[in-house]
């Protein structure tokens, strides 16, 4: 029970201080590139007007920047204090892609951010531009190793379990690196942070046309954000598709998650909008919804790109189906539990010098090794993630996300026709929706990293097994005081930002 309380509270943790930093990473992401964007549109022109307006979004990029990089750290030393098991056994790779961020992106995007916001008398217009677009690059390249990292978690490739030392080590960089699954997420990853920043600079463009307050700067402010946005939403929906498609290939418990799907189907289709059937149970009769409106055949067209191809639900992942050949997740523990008793009579063994006994263990071990981390789990019913959690989530961001390409579409459109002052609607839809762009932003985390229980590592190495052994004290008052003080800063950032849009950009 203690152990149990022990690992929920530091995954309680953990949650708490990810999605904090994700408040802070998007818009990092891309109002870094908006700002390159307008900083190069004023050293072609030379217009002035350019630079003062470069800067005021330069402004809040910095003060943003500043309280994101303290929950970022944070994040990193929780892998050595409540997740020491964890680093443990993949250190030597899930560690390799974090050094890598830490001194390649990180140093480039510190080091030119000192130049970007304190260079601008010191440096020539040239170096400072390229100073800009090198944060830009920097911060975006400290999102793809971090990813590369989660990518493995999610799906992971180029490991060989070492029996001797009980880690996990690796073959094969590029196969981490360019593992499908890292690299959809990637993508995926920074167009959300890309559509966040586009966000923020049409909601914040949208006051002051609202105000009637520096009508000039709101509207080349807006059509730059509307036109980024405009196309980052486009990729963020292609991108979205590679990502579902890589779900279904190696995920297959998640996308019947995701889908609230029990039943696999043939010509699967994705539920538009639907209310969840509590009640329902694995392998019981009852309808999955209670009420949905379905788009046909576009579930197997988006997990497998043929909209005849089977998508296997949730029944079929826990109990079997032998027609098709998915085994039941009964079996697949049971295998695990043949890797683990393997594993122990392999060091036994080695203890003894006992080498017939031992060379018997790893034949054993190794034919049952992919299924080494079922081994932990005490019920078939544990491989599936939270449902109802999963399903919503994800149905809130695509939602969100859909919402969002056309309120650029018709931002753009007014803009560029000369009429957007007129279009009050519009313009509190897009003062309003920079909120809406972090609840998509979170969601979309909740769906990845909640679809992926109970498994640290996909597979391989559940939650329970990952954690340390610590004070289970030490871990509630550190929790509540991370809360504290996460909040804190989240408030100090909502009153600065405010504090500094309201004086507008003639003090920028």
């Amino acid at each position: 029970m203690d152990h149990t309380l022990l690992v929920e509270l530091s995954r309680a943790q953990f949650a708490l201080t990810a999605l904090y930093h994700w408040l802070f990473v998007p818009l990092t992401l891309g109002l870094s590139f908006l700002i390159a964007i307008m900083e190069s549109i004023y050293v072609k022109t030379k217009n002035p007007e350019w630079k003062k307006l470069t800067k005021f979004w330069m402004t809040l990029f910095a003060i943003n920047f500043a309280i994101g990089l303290a929950t970022g750290i944070i994040l990193e030393f929780e892998f050595g204090t409540n997740w020491s098991n964890y680093s443990w056994i993949v250190g030597d790779l899930f560690g390799a892609p974090l050094a890598i961020e830490g001194i390649m992106a990180f140093f480039l995007e510190s080091t030119f951010f000192a130049v970007m916001f304190f260079g601008w008398e010191k440096v020539s217009p040239k170096m400072h531009l390229f100073s800009t677009w090198l944060v830009a690059i920097g911060s975006n390249l400290s999102a793809l190793w971090i990813l590369v990292a989660n990518g493995w978690m999610q799906h992971p490739v180029g490991m060989e379990f070492n029996l001797e030392s009980a880690r996990f080590e690796m073959k094969s960089f590029a196969d981490v690196l360019f593992n499908p699954n890292a690299v959809s997420k990637f993508l995926h990853t920074i167009g959300s942070g890309y559509v966040m920043g586009s966000l923020f600079v049409v909601g914040i463009s949208s006051w002051f046309l609202l105000k009637n307050r520096n009508k000039l700067f709101a509207k080349r402010s807006i059509i730059v954000g509307a036109s980024f946005g405009f196309l980052a939403s486009i990729f963020l929906l292609v991108s979205g598709d590679e990502s579902a498609h890589q779900i279904a290939q190696t995920q297959p418990t998640k996308l019947a998650a995701m889908e609230g799907l029990y039943d696999g189907k043939h010509r699967a289709g994705i539920v538009a909008i639907g209310q969840l059937n509590m009640n329902k149970k694995i392998g019981d009769t009852q309808d999955e919804f209670v009420w949905s409106i379905e788009i046909p055949y576009a579930l197997s067209f988006l997990g497998f790109h043929n909209i005849n191809a089977f998508v296997p639900g949730i029944d079929d992942l826990v109990l079997g189906n032998t027609q098709l050949g998915i085994e039941p997740a009964q079996t697949k523990l049971d295998k695990g539990k043949i890797a683990l008793d393997a594993l122990r009579t392999y060091k036994e063994a080695q203890k003894m010098n006992n080498i017939p006994n031992k060379e018997e263990a790893l034949a054993l071990f190794r034919a049952n090794e992919a299924y080494f981390g079922y081994g932990y789990l005490d019920s078939p019913e544990k491989i599936i993630p939270p449902i109802a959690l999963t399903f919503y989530s994800f149905h809130i961001m695509v939602g969100l996300g859909s919402w969002f390409l056309a309120l650029f579409f018709f931002v753009l459109y007014f803009s560029m026709i000369g009429k957007i002052e007129t279009k009050k609607l519009l313009l509190y839809a897009g003062l309003f929706s920079i909120p809406l762009g972090y609840i998509a932003g979170e969601a979309g985390w909740i769906v990845a990293e909640v679809g992926r229980q109970p498994w640290a590592i996909q597979g391989m190495l559940p939650v329970g097994m990952a954690s340390s052994h610590i004070d289970t004290i030490s871990v509630m008052i550190t929790l509540g005081l991370f809360a504290i003080i996460f909040t804190a800063l989240l408030i100090a950032e909502v009153k600065i930002m405010l504090k500094q849009i309201t004086i507008g950009p003639e003090e920028a």
